[in-house]
């Protein structure tokens, strides 16, 4: 069984864990006899685009064996809910009332750390709410989720995203990214025509600290 993580237990890579690494490639590159001219022209015109590619791979080997994932993104709140939905460049399948009433606006952007977990069963939405409890969160705003989407359009490959909220007439809404047969799509809607159970078991729910 999974062990549920509260807040205060996820901490970032520490500087024996970086430093770890660092011995590894060092180790790894002075094996790898590569030549040092081209070697030089990459650390000079591609050197931030190679470390972006190393931190990635990590990264994908992290996330598979965790059962936590944390993003920081920059929220930009003040688009319009469509505006977010287009940024994500993603197949929307939505309804129109349901976007225009999307949470999450304001009059800035701020940076926010986005945390996902998943239940690996299925859950309601009132459920899911005690489970965002339990860790000590709370459902992201739509805004939130969107911009982690777009900042990693390949996030959903993997880990299907979602976060819920209620409207004013107590209705939970959602928004779900996700694939399908190849296609990145977003859904925005108060209904779950595909889900009778409530969420199933693949999604990743999104949460930001109480």
């Amino acid at each position: 069984m999974a062990k549920t993580m509260i807040p205060s237990e996820v901490t970032p890579i520490t500087a024996g864990q970086i430093g770890k690494i660092q011995d590894n490639l060092t180790a790894a590159l002075r094996k790898s006899r590569l030549l040092s001219e081209p070697v030089q022209q990459v650390l000079e015109h591609h050197g931030d685009a190679v470390v972006a590619e190393m931190v990635a791979a990590i990264r994908k080997r992290v996330e598979a064996v965790s059962d936590m994932i944390v993003r920081r993104v920059r929220v930009d709140r003040t688009r319009t809910s469509q505006e977010v939905l287009d940024a994500t460049g993603r197949r929307q399948y939505t309804t129109a009332g349901v976007v225009e009433t999307m949470p999450g606006s304001g009059d800035d952007a701020e940076e926010v750390e986005v945390y996902f977990f998943r239940l690996g069963r299925f859950v309601s939405d009132d459920k899911l709410e005690e489970e965002f409890a339990l860790r000590g969160f709370e459902a992201a705003d739509p805004y939130s989720l969107a911009a982690v989407n777009e900042d990693d359009a390949s996030f959903t490959d993997d880990h299907p995203n979602s976060t819920h909220w209620k409207n004013a007439e107590g209705k939970w809404c959602y928004a779900a990214f996700g694939r399908w047969n190849d296609v990145r799509y977003v859904n925005v809607d108060d209904d779950h025509p595909r889900y009778a159970n409530g969420w199933s078991a693949v999604w990743w729910f999104a949460s930001l600290r109480k």
